[in-house]
């Protein structure tokens, strides 16, 4: 699995049961298994890669692609019927795939809840009879893969980042009480400290008091007084765990070389665990000169494991002012008041990730990167980014790793009550106008022992018809 779903997964090492379980290559998965995890993973790098580049590239990206693609949004609809993709899946689990986890499951705690953020782990769990499956979702909108073949009938709970994943899962046939918006897991450390690091991160994105004058009661509320720029604005530049995009790294690189040595930039570049990668940021370094600035001006993240690059980063994110990267969960960390510069859209869910960040008004698409300094320092100059930073902060939700944690442990689910705040959104709960009929009920299935597994959204239609009648 890639940076997405284990970043997810990262804030909860403290209440797993022996360990954070990788479920594509921990010692408790088979051989024959994980030979099938690394097939799937090279495949999936090798196209990544290969996707950026003009011509044959980007023809097996988009080939590739149409596997994944999401049905558009509307009309509201009937969705949970099999596809191509799960048929496949399936025929892949009748054969033993993703059955290692769930064997060490049944094997040492089976009572345990299961808390996975990914859909094989999920769906083996479900397919062995596991009860208490809980399935983090990890962007804004998701395919039909992340939903077992007989949704009616399945077990797992999911913890939804955004209404629209909400809505994504009642139509794929999720029952409605298996659905519950959390929003996406951030690290709690950064989360502790956000109104203190959204505070200095606005008085360098609005060095001239453009944007704050204008929201200062508001500012000063949340997050206290700006005080003067306390050093230079940081970008950090993050690669995915495939290694793509890196070339958008080096033209930055090259592009504010000036501003780093005069002290007015920091460029932060992820290299993550790849050592190829960090050998290639190296490479940019000297070819800008920029040597003397290694480890000040200039810092390189290489971990030996994700583990501790997922420590790191987020140790670095406190000091971030702009995060650049493409539009994958990092999306999710405009909560924490870091405004994003996002790169291509690697699949169809990160192009729902972008179109999410830019309604709210946190994130922009990346100008041609050999320019970057221009038009990043133009966005500085006006307050535009520091503006973005503080839509971030307010309208995206940043509690989900807590409400995760009250889901899994509490005594009765219906009786707590989740922090969640998406200030923006095209369209908020229960206001769809269409009749839609949730498919479980259209088929006149119930979940066994559910008081109300299965509602509508909007008016039942025989609860519709009655009206008509009276």
């Amino acid at each position: 699995m890639g940076y997405g779903h284990q970043r997810a997964i990262h804030p909860f090492r403290d209440v797993a049961y022996e360990r954070v379980i990788d479920a594509n290559q921990d010692v408790v998965v088979s051989g024959s298994e994980m030979k099938q995890w690394r097939r799937f993973q090279q495949g999936y790098e090798t196209v990544s890669r290969l996707g950026g580049l003009p011509g044959v590239g980007r023809m097996l990206w988009e080939l590739y692609d149409s596997f994944q693609r999401i049905a558009k949004r509307y009309p509201m609809r009937d969705l949970s019927g099999p596809t191509l993709v799960t048929r496949g899946l399936d025929a892949l689990m009748r054969r033993g795939f993703g059955r290692s986890v769930v064997d060490y499951i049944l094997g040492t705690q089976p009572e345990m809840p299961l808390l996975t953020s990914f859909y094989v782990p999920a769906i083996a769990a479900d397919r062995a009879g596991v009860e208490r499956i809980f399935c983090i979702v990890t962007d804004t909108d998701l395919h039909r893969v992340w939903v077992a073949q007989s949704p009616c009938d399945s077990h797992i709970i999911y913890c939804a980042p955004t209404i629209a994943s909400r809505r994504r899962l009642l139509s794929y046939g999720v029952p409605e009480d298996h659905i519950h918006l959390t929003g996406f897991p951030l690290p709690e450390e950064n989360v502790n400290h956000v109104r203190e690091d959204l505070r200095r991160r606005l008085s360098r994105l609005d060095p001239q008091r453009l944007f704050y004058p204008r929201l200062k009661e508001v500012i000063i509320r949340e997050v206290g007084e700006l005080q003067a720029p306390d050093g230079p604005v940081t970008i950090t530049f993050a690669v995915g765990g495939a290694g793509a995009q890196k070339e958008i790294g080096a033209k930055l690189l090259a592009s504010a070389a000036d501003e780093v040595r005069e002290g007015r930039l920091r460029i932060n570049l992820i290299a993550g665990i790849r050592s190829e990668v960090a050998d290639y940021f190296e490479a940019c370094i000297r070819e800008t000169q920029l040597e003397d600035q290694r480890g000040n001006g200039v810092r390189i993240l290489l971990e030996p494991d994700k583990a501790s690059y997922f420590d790191r980063f987020n140790e670095w994110l406190r000091e971030t002012d702009i995060l650049w990267t493409k539009p994958s969960e990092l999306v999710f960390y405009a909560a924490l008041g870091i405004p994003l510069v996002m790169s291509e859209p690697l699949g169809a869910h990160e192009e729902y990730n972008r179109e999410w960040i830019r309604e709210m008004g946190a994130g922009f698409i990346q100008e041609e990167p050999r320019y970057a300094v221009e038009w990043l320092m133009e966005r500085i100059a006006c307050g535009m980014l520091a503006e973005a930073a503080f839509d971030g902060y307010q309208k995206a939700p940043r509690q989900g790793t807590e409400n995760v944690k009250k889901l899994i442990f509490a005594d009765d689910s219906e009786m707590i009550a989740l922090d969640f705040n998406e200030a923006y959104s095209p369209m908020q709960i229960g206001t769809w106008r269409r009749r839609w009929v949730h498919p479980c009920r259209r088929k006149g299935r119930r979940r066994q022992g559910k008081k109300a597994a299965t509602k509508t959204l909007v008016k039942d239609a025989t609860a519709s018809k009655e009206n008509q009648e009276e």
